[in-house]
């Protein structure tokens, strides 16, 4: 008997038949003697029905109202999977995250999960066997006693937060796919779905692009050792071995992988605008004077290149933001000009970032080099670069993306992993 997290995305749980078939997922889970926690996402198209509700109510609308409102997709949700277990003779309840509590930070649409009392969840696991049924996605700030949400995929962070507060076995990821693959395959029919991938290669690949999994959730697994195992919540819950291995990818400890492969993955992201600041004087405090807005208005910069004058007296800065925070960071930039004392600014906004992870690279020469000759092979021009233990970005034209991720998918050999 072991102790299971089991989590459910939108499409899983999109309309009452569908919630249903999760209800007989569960319920394989629980007669295999598992003690059981369902965390659930709004049902499909909800969260973003509600999100508009309150930009039509006000474009200035109150962030505490803001999460009030869209929090309420996952109740809803829970609820009715309580019913449906019920309704299949399997004890079950639903918690809000207030209930239990998730105690979070007090950013209201972008919270942060501060601790979980999981005491109560657990004592009715031993007293009355009785599953939880959980609303992702939300918790609340003790000092205000207000609700707050966690943000976009904030369901996948309440389920590895919450299995890591139960000390469970395992995390399980339900979605529309049957895990991780090493690249999309609707860009390259040959990506081949991956068994296990590192904790430091899926943090990668969802930071990077990779749209499986929310990037908070793999930092969470990753700190508590978390096990997560991304599966297709759409298998029949009847031709499922409780006691075998489906088809899935485990996402684990380094450790737990046999042989890992120089290349696991290639991730792209067409969400990227590209900045140049040109010929600002070269002397200390200059890079500060551009991020530190950029920082203080909240947006995420990415890509940085620096290139100095050849007279040392001035430098060019490029980095890129993502595309939706383009305009506010060109905002910020422009109104800053008099501080930074910039020449010119010069953006781009299509243009794409195609990264290579794998943790193999650590041990491995020229894995880079290897792209760079591939890609001018076929004429892409490469416009930024950036490179970590174990994986390396390019910058290229949006229009070039696909073509980039298929060559670097066959010159890796991930066409045959």
């Amino acid at each position: 008997m072991g102790r299971l997290v089991m989590k459910f995305g939108g499409t899983s749980v999109a309309n009452i038949d569908r919630i249903r078939n999760v209800a007989l997922h569960v319920k394989r889970e629980v007669d295999a003697g598992h003690q059981v926690a369902v965390v659930v996402s709004a049902m499909s198209g909800k969260t973003n029905e509600l999100v508009a509700w309150c930009r039509d109510a006000s474009a200035m609308h109150d962030a505490r109202e803001y999460d009030a409102v869209v929090a309420s997709g996952e109740q809803v949700t829970s609820g009715l999977l309580a019913i449906a277990l019920q309704a299949i003779g399997i004890q079950a309840r639903s918690w809000q995250g207030w209930q239990i509590p998730i105690k979070t930070s007090d950013v209201h649409a972008s919270a942060r999960i501060l601790e979980i009392d999981g005491s109560e969840i657990i004592k009715r696991f031993d007293d009355r066997k009785e599953v939880a049924v959980i609303a992702g996605f939300q918790g609340i700030n003790a000092e205000t006693g207000r609700i707050t949400t966690l943000g976009r995929g904030g369901s996948d962070t309440s389920a590895v937060a919450i299995a890591a507060a139960l000390k469970a076995d395992r995390c399980d990821i339900y979605t529309d796919v049957d895990g991780v693959y090493t690249t999309d395959p609707r860009v390259v029919p040959k990506a081949k779905r991956l068994d296990k991938v590192s904790f430091e290669e899926m943090l990668e690949l969802a930071s990077q692009g990779a749209k499986v999994l929310q990037v908070r959730s793999v930092e969470l697994g990753m700190v508590h050792n978390m096990p997560i195992f991304v599966r297709s919540s759409f298998d029949k819950p009847e031709d499922i071995d409780p006691h075998g291995t489906p088809p899935g990818t485990l996402i684990c400890s380094e450790e737990e992988i046999m042989e890992s492969h120089v290349v696991t993955g290639i991730a792209f992201s067409k969400d990227e605008a590209q900045i140049s600041v040109r010929r600002i004087e070269d002397k200390p405090g200059v890079a500060a004077s551009i991020f530190g807005p950029l920082a203080a208005a909240n947006i995420n910069v990415d890509m940085i290149v620096q290139s100095v004058s050849e007279d040392g007296a001035t430098t060019d800065l490029t980095f890129t933001v993502p595309a939706s925070d383009f305009a506010r960071a060109k905002q910020t930039i422009t109104s800053a000009q008099a501080t930074i004392g910039y020449a010119r600014f010069d953006s781009e906004t299509d243009v794409a970032k195609v990264s290579v992870i794998g943790s193999g690279m650590r041990s491995h020469a020229g894995v880079a080099a290897q792209a760079f000759e591939a890609l001018a092979a076929r004429k892409i021009n490469i416009r930024a670069i950036t490179t970590s233990e174990i994986k390396f970005s390019v910058l290229i034209d949006a229009a070039y993306t696909e073509l980039a991720v298929r060559t670097l998918h066959t010159l890796y050999g991930l066409d045959q992993v």
